[in-house]
């Protein structure tokens, strides 16, 4: 056996002898490798190095390519994404849940974890300040008013989507599930993301972070949920290992 695979082997084996570190360790890792992603873009723009080279460049790009059609869709999408339909659109599908499935316990997740990116995304705002991009590259020029690291547009998507996978996927497992929820999740985000940029209201950086900053946020949805689960196992299963249902909520089958 090899060194790596004896190091792969003992870490497993430790980790089984401490559920507790097995069940926040997929969240920590997500927390880890989304603050890492964070902080390294946000060096690059304050140092205006590496990645933010291509704040420009992309911007300037996409402007000249603007055509009527694709502006219409990303102006709709940029809308729907937005502080004045999304949360509207996240309390209407949480209530239905609620009502529907008769459990509190995953649309409440769902709602502080897009309270939390709000919070977030404003804190980071105002702390690092970076000025909009040029009005002249907006297609309403002067509309957007507020800091631009990170893209709040892309922060609130990026969240509900991981989350609402993860919610949804780590209950019931089936492959055309994970594989339906990963393809609507990148299409949703780059789609979202994409609209910031051509229609002139972001740098790449700035929904690059905001992707990153998502990612921390359902790394900590999801060791609030797995220690929750803990709490409450299944018949028959072993100590510190989450639960694969609620009430209300079916379990895998």
């Amino acid at each position: 056996m090899s060194s790596g695979s004896a190091l792969r082997v003992q870490a497993g084996d430790w980790l089984r002898a401490h559920p507790p570190v097995r069940v926040v360790a997929p969240g920590l890792v997500l927390i880890v490798l989304g603050l890492v992603a964070f902080f390294v873009l946000l060096d690059a723009v304050r140092e205006r190095d590496d990645v933010s080279a291509a704040d420009l460049p992309v911007l300037e790009w996409l402007v000249e390519r603007r055509g009527p059609t694709a502006t219409a869709v990303l102006e709709a999408i940029t809308f729907v994404s937005g502080p004045s339909v999304l949360p509207l659109l996240v309390l209407v599908a949480c209530v239905a849940w609620v009502l529907a499935r008769h459990e509190w316990w995953r649309p409440l997740l769902l709602v502080g974890a897009m309270v939390g990116s709000t919070l977030i995304s404003l804190a980071v705002k105002g702390v690092v300040a970076r000025p909009r991009p040029p009005e002249e590259t907006m297609h309403v020029p002067g509309s957007e008013a507020t800091a631009s690291f990170p893209s709040g547009h892309t922060i609130g998507a990026a969240t509900l989507l991981l989350v609402a996978a993860y919610l949804t996927t780590s209950r019931r497992h089936s492959h055309a599930r994970v594989v339906g929820w990963t393809v609507a999740t990148v299409v949703g985000v780059v789609l979202v993301a994409l609209s910031r940029l051509y229609l002139g209201y972001h740098f790449l950086t700035d929904v690059l972070a905001a992707v990153a900053l998502a990612v921390a946020i359902l790394g900590g949805v999801t060791i609030v949920d797995r220690t929750h689960l803990t709490r409450r196992p299944t018949a028959g299963a072993p100590p510190g290992q989450p639960a694969t249902s609620e009430p209300g909520v079916p379990g895998p089958g």
